[in-house]
Protein backbone atom coordinates (compact mmCIF):
# COMPACT_ATOMS: atom_id res chain seq x y z
CA UNK A 1 0.00 0.00 0.00
CA UNK A 2 1.49 3.73 -1.12
CA UNK A 3 2.53 5.98 2.11
CA UNK A 4 -0.21 8.75 0.61
CA UNK A 5 1.50 10.82 3.20
CA UNK A 6 4.56 11.56 0.98
CA UNK A 7 2.26 12.45 -1.71
CA UNK A 8 1.29 16.25 -2.41
CA UNK A 9 -1.32 15.80 -5.06
CA UNK A 10 -3.57 14.28 -2.55
CA UNK A 11 -4.87 14.97 1.47
CA UNK A 12 -6.33 13.54 4.29
CA UNK A 13 -8.75 15.15 6.78
CA UNK A 14 -10.69 13.83 9.22
CA UNK A 15 -14.14 15.75 8.54
CA UNK A 16 -13.67 15.32 4.96
CA UNK A 17 -14.93 11.96 3.08
CA UNK A 18 -15.37 10.34 6.37
CA UNK A 19 -11.27 10.69 6.18
CA UNK A 20 -10.35 9.02 3.04
CA UNK A 21 -7.48 9.66 1.00
CA UNK A 22 -8.82 12.42 -1.96
CA UNK A 23 -7.42 14.36 -4.91
CA UNK A 24 -5.76 17.85 -3.08
CA UNK A 25 -8.29 20.40 -3.26
CA UNK A 26 -11.24 17.91 -3.96
CA UNK A 27 -14.12 15.55 -2.30
CA UNK A 28 -13.00 13.12 -4.64
CA UNK A 29 -11.35 9.70 -2.93
CA UNK A 30 -8.29 8.59 -4.90
CA UNK A 31 -10.06 5.15 -4.04
CA UNK A 32 -12.27 5.88 -7.18
CA UNK A 33 -9.59 6.22 -9.25
CA UNK A 34 -8.93 3.10 -9.31
CA UNK A 35 -12.51 1.63 -9.20
CA UNK A 36 -13.22 3.43 -12.10
CA UNK A 37 -9.92 2.03 -14.16
CA UNK A 38 -10.46 -1.03 -12.86
CA UNK A 39 -14.64 -1.09 -14.29
CA UNK A 40 -12.68 -0.15 -17.81
CA UNK A 41 -12.88 3.53 -17.47
CA UNK A 42 -9.68 5.79 -19.08
CA UNK A 43 -7.64 8.78 -17.47
CA UNK A 44 -9.35 10.78 -19.54
CA UNK A 45 -12.75 9.95 -18.68
CA UNK A 46 -12.08 9.49 -15.30
CA UNK A 47 -10.55 13.29 -15.25
CA UNK A 48 -13.94 14.28 -17.23
CA UNK A 49 -16.10 12.69 -15.06
CA UNK A 50 -14.54 14.36 -11.67
CA UNK A 51 -13.75 17.91 -12.55
CA UNK A 52 -11.18 19.53 -10.12
CA UNK A 53 -8.86 16.58 -10.62
CA UNK A 54 -5.97 17.33 -12.93
CA UNK A 55 -4.01 15.06 -14.95
CA UNK A 56 -1.14 15.54 -12.86
CA UNK A 57 -2.41 14.55 -9.99
CA UNK A 58 -4.11 11.01 -11.06
CA UNK A 59 -0.56 10.65 -12.87
CA UNK A 60 1.43 10.95 -9.49
CA UNK A 61 -1.27 8.81 -7.71
CA UNK A 62 -0.58 5.95 -10.27
CA UNK A 63 3.26 6.56 -10.36
CA UNK A 64 3.47 6.61 -6.95
CA UNK A 65 0.69 3.02 -6.34
CA UNK A 66 3.51 1.42 -9.46
CA UNK A 67 6.57 2.30 -7.43
CA UNK A 68 5.00 0.64 -4.39
CA UNK A 69 3.78 -2.34 -6.51
CA UNK A 70 7.82 -2.69 -7.82
CA UNK A 71 9.05 -2.61 -4.10
CA UNK A 72 6.73 -5.37 -2.68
Amino acid sequence: MPDWRTLAEVEQQTGLVSGEWVFRGTRVPVAALFENLRDGATIEQFIEWFPGVTLSQVRAVLDCEASTAHAG
